[in-house]
């Protein structure tokens, strides 16, 4: 595929489905502002641009819409959704308890080939911390919300938290380096991943916890900053 090297390295392969490709290629742009909020999007220039049919540019599009990153007018097209500062701390307020939940049942069913990641998912984000790196953390990040996720094995927690991760992305990247704490985040990352990989249910659950709790943090500094708090 003919991607720009911005976007983030997705190898091809033949058992993941273009339309997911496409997503997590546009889902990029979006977060990083390459597509930034109110711009329209167009199919043809996103299908030439990533190297991917129309049909799984739209499916990813659909899907985007699911989860309030993109607006589809219809007769109107697709575009870009602002970013509503305020509506982060109601995002909180839920997702606190379903992450609570997928990280206690993450501890209590990962299996040695999931603890071991999660093992090496730490290391990663202490890599990050060590390096003041956000790209590292970026990159363990979306992996270690996607592991838990799949490790946990409750579809309605899943369907419940992937909208509110996606706009959490969004909304870390534009305003986290000015006002969160990147070494304690990654270490407070380290901590939940450590606990599952030991099967430790209940300190995975008050690790997730202090996650959300420190979340809450920056977005109200974030929002005073702005007037809103």
């Amino acid at each position: 595929m003919n991607r720009p090297s911005s976007l983030p390295d997705v190898s091809d392969n033949d058992d993941e489905p273009q339309s997911r490709i496409a997503y997590r290629l546009i889902e990029a742009m979006i977060v990083t502002h390459e597509l930034p909020p109110g711009s329209r999007i167009s199919e043809a220039s996103l299908s030439a641009k990533l190297g991917i049919g129309r049909t799984p540019i739209r499916e990813a599009l659909q899907r985007l819409s699911f989860e309030g990153t993109v607006k589809i007018v219809p007769r109107s097209g697709a575009f870009v959704s602002e970013i509503d500062l305020v509506d982060q701390l109601a995002m909180i307020e839920v997702r606190k308890g379903i992450e609570n939940v997928l990280a206690g049942r993450a501890a209590r069913f990962a299996g040695e080939v999931e603890r071991k990641r999660f093992r090496e998912l730490a290391l990663m984000f202490e890599k990050s911390a060590a390096r003041n790196d956000g790209h590292i953390f970026v990159e363990a990040d979306r992996e270690f919300n996607s592991l838990i996720v799949a490790t946990a094995r409750n579809k309605y927690a899943a369907q419940a938290i992937t909208p509110i991760e996606a706009q959490t992305r969004r909304f870390w990247y534009v305003h986290f380096k000015q006002f969160g704490d990147l070494q304690r985040v990654c270490t407070l990352h380290a901590f939940v991943a450590r606990r599952i990989a030991e099967n430790d249910e209940a300190r995975a659950r008050e690790g997730s916890d202090k996650i959300v709790d420190y979340a809450e943090e920056y977005t109200r500094k974030t929002l005073m900053f702005f007037g809103m708090g």
